[in-house]
């Protein structure tokens, strides 16, 4: 699959659900309602669409939410998926996940195929993180991570930078993150979803926390990619990664292989824009996929060259509506 712009597609992510255990404050509103269930693709749906894309060209396919291991007999759609690892025809399957539910599902995670997982963690101090979850209880995602790595699992931290919340722990959590054999990524919150804050009060740009940090470390540029949007550089105190994700400062458009899906069947082409294509329709609409992957085609035929994310005072709603758990965080 080749967009517009001459970029090979090459990754999916796929919301299995827009449901979580947590309510993380520049994430969701507390109240959330959430998508009737009958609304959801079935396991077997997701299967076949996913494995539509893997026959199109894709090569790495993240699983996400919401929190992607609160959906109902989730292993199944993991054992089925990796049939395309065994194959070659897919090199990467992976999930992103808060970690609450890690201590329970990694052994089986580990046995169907999955080498590396993403845990969004934005702090070590265990109120803090009731804070920013809500709902979180640090002790049992820390338990998650333990068991991942039991199992043989890398593991890479995310944490989102938010300003006067985060950003004086930022080198004790890199530097822990390090110590315990995990790379850590720092991502800039993103306009998306009305929640219960503005987000101009939290937005920390990342060029600034990475020249603060250049002052106290030695910081090296890597060529080292995930296959994300992340840029790495090599921390040489503590010998591990650190990325950034800056969709704000500095957007990683040009070089952009990725599209998502929700867990309804719609085909988001670009994060940070609101046009999107129905795969539902031409997925139900008959036994064989030729509708679904002329459903497909179409879509990637009009995948926009960027985003165009703002934060300021003058922009207070968000730039897109929806909320990340519907797209896929």
């Amino acid at each position: 699959m080749i967009d517009p712009f001459g970029r090979r597609i090459s990754y999916l992510r796929v919301s299995v659900t827009d449901r979580c255990d947590f309510r993380c404050v520049y994430c969701m509103a507390e109240d959330m309602q959430f998508l009737p269930k009958r609304d959801l693709l079935t396991l077997e749906e997701l299967d076949r669409l996913s494995s539509a894309f893997v026959a199109k060209g894709v090569r790495k396919l993240r699983l996400t939410g919401g929190e992607p291991l609160v959906r109902k007999n989730i292993m199944y759609l993991i054992r089925s998926l990796s049939r395309h690892l065994d194959s070659g025809a897919l090199e990467e399957l992976t999930l992103t996940t808060n970690g609450s539910q890690l201590k329970r599902f990694a052994g089986e995670l580990a046995d169907y195929g999955v080498k590396r997982l993403n845990v969004s963690l934005d702090t070590l101090d265990a109120d803090k993180f009731k804070a920013i979850t809500r709902w979180g209880d640090l002790a049992r995602v820390m338990e998650g991570i333990r068991a991942a790595q039991a199992a043989g699992i890398h593991v890479k931290l995310n944490a989102v930078a938010l300003k006067g919340f985060n950003d004086a722990e930022i080198p004790s959590m890199m530097e822990w993150a390090h110590g315990e054999g995990m790379d850590l990524t720092l991502i800039e919150t993103m306009p998306m979803g009305e929640i219960d804050e503005d987000r101009t009060d939290r937005y920390l740009p990342l060029s600034q926390v990475k020249r603060d940090l250049a002052e106290r470390y030695t910081l090296t540029d890597l060529a080292f990619r995930t296959g994300g949007p992340a840029r790495y550089v090599e921390v040489a105190e503590t010998g591990g990664r650190l990325g950034f994700i800056t969709p704000m400062t500095h957007n990683f458009c040009e070089s952009c292989n990725r599209v998502r899906v929700t867990c309804t069947g719609t085909l988001y082409m670009c994060l940070g824009q609101e046009d999107a294509a129905d795969l539902r329709t031409p997925l139900r609409a008959s036994e064989g996929d030729e509708a679904l992957a002329r459903a497909i085609d179409d879509a990637i035929a009009r995948k926009p060259k960027g985003h165009d994310f703002i934060i300021d005072r003058a922009t207070r709603k968000p730039a897109v509506g929806r909320h990340m758990s519907v797209t896929g965080g």
